[in-house]
C-alpha cells in the first residue's frame, strides 16, 4: 500500500487539554509515523505518514479531539512521503 505524508495544523482550544497525547495515542494505534507538537500561537502541528485510510481515520479523530478540547479548524497539506520509521512521537 502506498504511503502518504501530510502536514496538519489543528486550531482551537488544543493546548493544555492533553491534545498532543491524544493525537500520539491515536496515531500509534493506527500504525502511523510522524510527530506532533504545540506551536507558540496556540495551535498544534503534526506531520504524519502512513496508509491513506489510516491518515483519514486520524484526521477524523483530530477533528473530535479529547474531551476538554474544542477544535475549530484542521488544515491539511500533502507532503512528499519519505518512508519514515514506524514511530509517532511528541516533539518539543
Amino acid at each position: 500500500m502506498e504511503s502518504k505524508r501530510y502536514h496538519i495544523t489543528v486550531a482551537g482550544r488544543v493546548q493544555g487539554v492533553g491534545y498532543r497525547y491524544f493525537a500520539r495515542d491515536v496515531a500509534q494505534s493506527l500504525g502511523l509515523s510522524g510527530w506532533v507538537r504545540n506551536l507558540r500561537g496556540g495551535d498544534v502541528e503534526l506531520e504524519v505518514e502512513g496508509a491513506q485510510e489510516d491518515v483519514d481515520r486520524l484526521v477524523e479523530k483530530l477533528r473530535e479531539g479529547p474531551p476538554l478540547s474544542r477544535v475549530t479548524d484542521v488544515g491539511i497539506s500533502p507532503m512528499v512521503a519519505v518512508g519514515a520509521a514506524s514511530e509517532f512521537y511528541i516533539r518539543r
